[in-house]
């Protein structure tokens, strides 16, 4: 018993030093402020062939473009969009090094980008990062869009809960069975501000887009945080409302819709979803307050622009997605629906799991799709690691990572 409790807590400390080294490794050189700059160049002109030689005229796709990659809200699918949309285009991607976010949850520094120059210009940033506008904008053209989405942060709290308790250790003591429940209903017992990763548990949203995350809902801070993300992004998306969001998008970028096609990735098995009550949602929304105001600013305005859009051609155009997307299931997917991990045949294309669960969902690739479809099938349901891998990103630190969590921490879990 007590070689067990031993080895429990040797492997605690291990996993909390590993923890340390994945999550606050970044690149040595981040003051980047007195490097020398060049203009970024304007949009390129690239044009969707199938338009009408009106609409060629009087609309261009736009192809300079920051996603703020949010965690737990969809952003995953949506970063899909654009890999295929930049790869389509051979657009020029600020992809990270070494890792698969930009050395997260540092502040981002544009040297943080793979092989970054002073004076290198990009059309895409759509990684991971804590949001840091100056050095953003340094990478991009002027004329580029900036855009993010944003969850009801009772349900992201419960996903991010699920996902990432295992590297917080601050949540290894809560009691019980139910600890998600547990904390919930005794936040302030449990929560250290100063822990390790203890942003995860509160205001995550606030704290991506680079503010504190221990703020009250009451907080001025948390008002002046949402003006700023106001002024930096032109739209916020709403992960409740993904199908509509990418009608907006369209709308907004002049895509096509061939280019909004997508399958959900990096979906939960349902066993793995905790059921919320309207008193669990209530208190995870007060918990994280700041991120409820921000959630609640940016719905407003959301629907506001689906007004403006127009209801009924929303539906028509929501349907037509609806409609291409279960076409491309029927080509792609086997079985057309996603799977557990354990039934992924093809190694390539297994999502990465949390620590000691096995719940993310991914996709087998029908054997007989038709050559014409097969690349794009088989685009549409990689997963991100994989899909960064092969745009040429050496990620080797996420890489030792996953192999110490699968091999090592799963063996000791199991002994």
């Amino acid at each position: 018993m007590m070689k067990r409790v031993a080895q429990k807590m040797f492997l605690g400390a291990f996993v909390i030093c590993m923890i340390g080294f994945y999550c606050f490794l970044a690149p040595a050189h981040l003051d980047t402020h007195s490097a020398l700059l060049a203009p970024c160049a304007p949009n390129i002109k690239v044009w969707n062939n199938s338009h009408s030689i009106r609409e060629d005229v009087a609309c261009a796709p736009k192809v300079n473009l920051m996603f703020m990659k949010t965690h737990k809200t969809a952003s995953s699918t949506l970063m899909n969009i654009l890999l295929r949309f930049g790869e389509k285009h051979q657009l020029k991607f600020a992809l990270p090094d070494s890792r698969n976010d930009f050395s997260y949850p540092s502040s981002f520094f544009r040297t943080q980008v793979k092989s970054y120059q002073p004076g290198t210009c990009y059309n895409i940033v759509c990684n991971h990062m804590r949001f840091n506008a100056p050095e953003v904008k340094k990478l991009l053209p002027a004329d580029a869009i900036f855009f993010t989405i944003l969850r009801d942060p009772a349900e992201l709290f419960e996903s991010t809960f699920h996902y990432f308790k295992a590297y917080i250790p601050q949540t290894w003591r809560i009691p019980g069975e139910n600890q998600f429940k547990e904390f919930l209903a005794h936040p302030n017992r449990y929560f250290n501000p100063k822990g390790i990763n203890a942003f995860y548990l509160r205001n995550l949203q606030f704290f991506d887009f680079g503010f504190e995350n221990d703020l009250n809902a009451g907080d001025p801070r948390v008002q002046q945080g949402i003006e700023y993300v106001e002024r930096h992004f032109q739209y916020v998306l709403i992960s409740e409302h993904f199908e509509e969001s990418l009608i907006l998008l369209k709308d907004a970028l002049c895509w096509q819709m061939d280019d909004l096609l997508f399958f959900k990735l990096n979906t939960r098995n349902a066993t793995s979803v905790a059921l919320m009550s309207p008193e669990m949602k209530t208190q995870a929304r007060q918990w994280s307050g700041a991120d409820w105001q921000l959630y609640r600013h940016f719905n407003a305005t959301f629907w506001a622009r689906v007004e403006a859009y127009g209801r009924s051609r929303m539906e028509e155009h929501v349907k037509e997605l609806r409609r291409r997307n279960a076409e491309m299931e029927a080509i792609c997917i086997d079985g057309g629906r996603a799977v557990e991990a354990k039934d992924i045949t093809d190694g390539h294309m297994k999502p990465w799991q949390p620590i000691g669960k096995a719940s993310i969902m991914g996709y087998n690739l029908r054997t007989d799709i038709d050559q014409r479809y097969q690349e794009l099938c088989r685009k549409m349901l990689t997963p991100e690691i994989q899909y960064l891998t092969d745009l040429g990103v050496n990620l080797w630190i996420t890489r030792l990572w996953g192999w110490f969590k699968d091999s090592i921490i799963q063996f000791g879990m199991r002994s």
